[in-house]
């Protein structure tokens, strides 16, 4: 995706709440996504790195074009290219995604561990 997607990108994220994406989560590494008839209907990213790790992001659908499979391509794409590149895949989700969760373990993630998470955002 490229940076005149961003507000649709950031739109697509705050309907779905995939995790935290704001308006520059996009410039943190590379996204794809599919379109339907102009559409946003699905996007896939990477937002961490470290040294031989890559996190997977913004894995969302927008609701009208849920069970296509859009969500499961994309992140085959996307973890086939952490992949090529020697990098460790991984991926938060929230515990009560489970949608997501469903989704992940269909294709072959395992839960590793829970950790809590606090967002603070300036006064």
């Amino acid at each position: 995706m490229a940076p005149a997607d961003a507000a649709e990108m950031l739109q697509l994220a705050t309907l779905t709440k995939p995790g935290p994406f704001f308006s520059r989560t996009h410039q943190l590494g590379a996204f794809i996504g599919v379109r339907e008839n102009g559409r946003l209907a699905a996007m896939c990213g990477e937002r961490l790195r470290l040294p031989g790790y890559t996190e997977l992001s913004a894995v969302c659908t927008h609701p009208d074009f849920l069970g296509r499979g859009y969500a499961a391509g994309l992140m085959s794409l996307v973890t086939q290219a952490i992949l090529a590149r020697g990098d460790v895949a991984f991926l938060h989700v929230y515990d009560h995604n489970t949608r997501a969760i469903a989704l992940y373990e269909r294709l072959g993630w395992t839960r590793r561990r829970a950790v809590e998470v606090m967002f603070l955002e300036p006064a």
